[in-house]
């Protein structure tokens, strides 16, 4: 299981937070919020190495997979190390903000167990984030599976025509066309099975193997006779593949194409 670093706004604003909370905390105990937020911004690059060294590499590296004397190990050689950058923090601080004196900076701030203290909050409350959307990631994926397996389990669509409801097998579906407030599903019958359903109530319903390719078009890729990147012919007629659809259809018929080849 691989913790990959992913939307960056949301990174960008979890710091940005962290920023302000800390910010605030120092400040309130110093009075002294611009010196705060310095001292904060200069321990700020300790916190955000430690933070992704742990949640990115400890974790998903040793921990996830149960090596749990190398996790235990690491971790705490990565707390020392830590410590040790942290007092050159301080002794930055103490010679940039506080003049030379300690009694010009916040007593907590200058105790490093304090400020590790501190810091290794924001590690585990950042690992309980990047757990969460892990978490929610997977299940999202395993819903998303799934789906697609119930779609794939009935082996037909059910379509309402003139009020009635017609069991049409994948397979018979060559594609489907959307023609102003009505669509038409195009078998290898030849027959032209007409209904009022939108397409995109169709494209939810059809299993993997049916794309989007136009915002009139849903193909049948396994009725497919040739493509390229901008059209395909599918029972001797052309469909020219949309620019907004482009990307994904490509992707999906190469994606396609790999499982093919791996059966």
């Amino acid at each position: 299981m691989n913790i990959k670093i992913s939307r960056p706004e949301i990174h960008l604003s979890y710091w940005i937070f962290v920023i302000v909370i800390l910010t605030l905390i120092f400040g309130h105990s110093w009075g002294n919020r611009t010196a705060a937020f310095y001292f904060v911004v200069f321990l700020l690059p300790i916190v955000l190495g430690t933070s992704y060294f742990f949640n990115l590499f400890l974790i998903p590296k040793y921990l996830l997979k149960k090596k749990y004397f190398r996790f235990v190990l690491y971790t705490l050689y990565t707390f020392i190390i830590s410590l040790y950058l942290e007092s050159l923090v301080l002794l930055f601080s103490y010679v940039y903000l506080a003049n030379f004196s300690f009694e010009n900076m916040d007593p907590r701030a200058s105790d490093t167990l304090v400020l590790a203290a501190v810091m290794y909050l924001v590690v585990l409350l950042g690992s309980f984030i990047v757990m969460v959307f892990q978490l929610t990631s997977k299940q999202n994926q395993i819903k998303k599976l799934l789906h697609e397996k119930d779609k794939e389990k009935p082996g037909f669509i059910e379509v309402i025509s003139q009020r009635k409801s017609i069991k049409l097998p994948f397979e018979d579906i060559l594609y489907i066309e959307s023609l102003a407030d009505y669509i038409l599903v195009n078998t290898s019958g030849l027959k032209k099975i007409r209904s009022k359903e939108k397409i995109s109530t169709m494209e939810k319903k059809l299993p993997g193997s049916f794309i989007r390719i136009h915002r009139s078009f849903i193909i049948n890729v396994n009725k497919i006779n040739t493509y390229s990147t901008t059209a395909m012919t599918v029972a001797g007629k052309d469909f020219t593949i949309g620019r907004s659809y482009k990307q994904k259809v490509l992707d999906s018929l190469a994606e396609i194409s790999n499982t093919s080849i791996d059966h």
